[in-house]
């Protein structure tokens, strides 16, 4: 093969990805810049694991802790439908770490995109990335019952264990 036609190959197997990534992907899910986490709706429209929140309306706070053992602490959390939470979010570790609320189908699939684009940058409402001793937060509207994961998708970290659950009572 000459040169002309690897770089065409190439080409050929990054441009559906970078396709993908570029794109503005409206299939039940925040953009994600362009990466779908299809159990999501955008800002304003609820889904199954709920919506971004008000900080004017947050009724609780819930402090989350994120470290190089690859946990998050605490790593179940208990919610009520209809609660706004503001979690309260610290990177303990000496790594960047970060905490996505989403499906866990939706989680794995971005952890996976990471993995290709390990310099993606998030600026989503489910979402916050923390460098070491970085603290930040989400603010998370949970409008039906049922169990809301969240994870850090940062390649390997999941794999890990560093994974969550937001059980939502009614």
């Amino acid at each position: 093969m000459n040169k002309k036609q690897i770089l065409g190959l190439i080409a050929a197997g990054i441009f559906p990805v970078m396709a993908l990534a570029a794109g503005n992907h409206d299939m039940k899910g925040h953009d994600m810049k362009g990466h779908d986490m299809s159990g999501m709706q955008k800002e304003g429209h609820s889904s199954a694991i709920g919506k971004p929140g008000n900080p004017a309306q947050v009724t609780r706070t819930v402090e989350v802790v994120m470290d190089d053992n690859m946990r998050f602490t605490p790593a179940s959390i208990n919610v009520k439908a209809g609660e706004t939470i503001r979690f309260f979010v610290k990177n303990a570790g000496k790594v960047q770490h970060e905490m996505v609320l989403g499906e866990m189908k939706e989680l794995k699939a971005h952890a996976e995109m990471m993995r290709s684009m390990p310099n993606m940058q998030h600026d989503e409402p489910n979402t916050v990335n923390l460098k070491p001793g970085q603290r930040g937060g989400i603010v998370w509207q949970f409008t039906q019952a049922g169990t809301v994961d969240f994870a850090c998708t940062i390649p390997g970290h999941m794999e890990s264990g560093m994974v969550g659950k937001v059980t939502v009572s009614q």
